[in-house]
């Protein structure tokens, strides 16, 4: 047994006491002795832990180990910065250097393959870009990758997924400790669960994991149209717990993405991208992802649609109606205004990410026109009656909930102005969509002790939070009291 004393939930001080992982009772401090180990919070704010509901596990934690090319204002830039880190990344022979993150929507210049041979010759490069929809191969990468004589360099979509899956092989040990090192850094910012959407087979990958000893995190792993057939033959449903895992790993839902991003001009758009004949990418019509809904759904399996533009999320919407099922899309970032009631009414929740509109304002002004007041519009979406689950999209945007908080109650970064403030939510709103649980009696113990009062926070307050203690079922994940 444990108690967290002196907590602060709402204008009470009070001492909370757990037993077998789950929250037993909730006194005034110093009302009666201390049970258990105290752990002393002074004061702090004691909040359910947060959760983030779109990660790439394996990506995230290999983002960080790549150039990073966040920064890069042209092509010549990146290619510049990836010429610049050479020296100082250890790179095994015949192996590519890899750079990430950046974003080309707004370059002055086009990335080609000559460019990139000239900074990087005479081994293989790949630079991702950071929404991972693209990337960009020198001539060794496009001849190591199955591409050679492609005339840009510059891979979209599932040619681009097909490397990056590559680039992701390293040996299981070696990738298994960096996703650890990933989750130990989330658990720092209070994160007690995340729902991996990474492309691959995350089942056998997270059993192995928590087969291990992992037990930083609650996982919730997805499923991609590959592995289908087999999670439905193996009678897994979404949220059923997996054996071995301590209860912590449960089977997500199943994730199948129907367009492509704003960033890469390929989320499938009811309007044309300005100044070409192109509306983006359907790359999963209605009449193949619908039956994929009912396979998943006559299963148990949530189905997740990735739909960014907006005509994307009109068809996926209208097949959650056909099929008659409930689950969720992930992103959508630009919505016809008689979408928005739709989310509620067929009982679909929107998955978004508040960050990606700090990173994408303005290219979205750019390339969304006219069309931003119906953007990341996540004041429209909670009026309208929708379910909101906050993420990331880690690496797209850090994993850190914080950050993802102070982008969906702020609109703003780094001291610009608020981003279409009409669309800000509340703290409140925006913790409820990022949590899974209450400070109370018979609730699990997934809890966290903050410093400040968020209500309270500016916007960049709420960014750099300190978070002095993380628990997941009554065990401490983070702690620096």
């Amino acid at each position: 047994m444990t108690t967290i004393a002196n907590a602060r939930v709402g204008d009470t001080i009070v001492d909370v006491t757990i037993s077998g992982g789950r929250i037993a009772s909730i006194s005034p401090s110093d009302s009666t002795p201390v049970a258990g180990e105290p752990i002393d919070i002074d004061g702090r704010w004691l909040l359910p832990g947060l959760w983030d509901h779109h990660v790439h596990a394996n990506q995230h934690a290999l983002a960080v180990r790549r150039i990073d090319l966040s920064a890069a204002a042209s092509a010549a830039h990146a290619a510049r910065t990836m010429a610049d880190n050479l020296s100082r990344i250890r790179i095994a022979e015949g192996q590519p250097v890899i750079g990430h993150g950046f974003r080309d929507g707004l370059w002055p210049d086009t990335p080609t393959v000559d460019l990139l041979d000239a900074a990087v010759p005479g081994m293989p490069a790949v630079l991702i870009s950071g929404d991972l929809h693209c990337c960009w191969l020198n001539t060794p990468a496009l001849e190591m990758y199955g591409h050679a004589g492609h005339p840009t360099g510059v891979l979209l979509e599932d040619d681009c997924f097909e490397v990056v899956g590559r680039l992701g092989q390293v040996p299981d040990a070696t990738l298994d400790e960096w996703v650890a090192e990933a989750a130990s850094a989330a658990a720092s910012r209070g994160v007690v669960g995340v729902v991996d959407y990474e492309m691959a087979d995350n089942l056998t990958s997270w059993r192995r994991r928590f087969a291990a000893g992992f037990d930083a995190l609650r996982v919730q792993a997805g499923i991609y149209t590959d592995h289908l057939d087999a999670a439905v033959a193996a009678g897994h449903s979404t949220g059923d717990v997996i054996e071995g895992s301590g209860g912590l790993l449960t089977v997500g839902p199943f994730k199948i993405l129907t367009d492509g991003s704003l960033n890469t001009r390929t989320a499938f758009c009811v309007e044309n991208y300005p100044g070409t004949g192109e509306r983006g990418l359907l790359t999963v019509p209605t009449e193949q992802l619908v039956p994929l809904l009912r396979t998943a759904w006559a299963a148990g399996i949530h189905p997740a649609v990735h739909a960014i533009g907006d005509d994307a999320n009109r068809l996926a919407l209208d097949a959650f109606e056909i099929v008659g099922c409930h689950g969720r899309i992930e992103h959508a970032q630009l919505l016809r205004p008689e979408d928005f009631p739709r989310f509620a009414a067929l009982g679909v929740a929107a998955s978004v990410q508040p960050e990606h509109a700090m990173d994408d304002r303005d290219i979205a002004e750019h390339y969304w026109d006219g069309r931003t007041d119906r953007s990341f519009a996540l004041r429209t979406l909670i009026d309208a009656g929708a379910e909101l689950l906050l993420g990331s999209d880690a690496p797209v945007s850090p994993l850190d909930p914080w950050v993802t908080i102070s982008a969906a109650v702020s609109r703003s970064r780094d001291g610009r102005e608020p981003w279409h403030p009409e669309q800000t939510i509340t703290v409140d709103e925006a913790l409820s969509a990022s949590t899974h649980s209450r400070v109370e009696v018979g609730q699990v113990a997934d809890l966290i002790a903050i410093d400040h009062d968020p209500n309270t926070c500016s916007g960049d307050e709420l960014r750099t939070m300190p978070v002095s203690l993380t628990l997941l079922g009554g065990h401490p994940t983070h702690r620096t009291l």
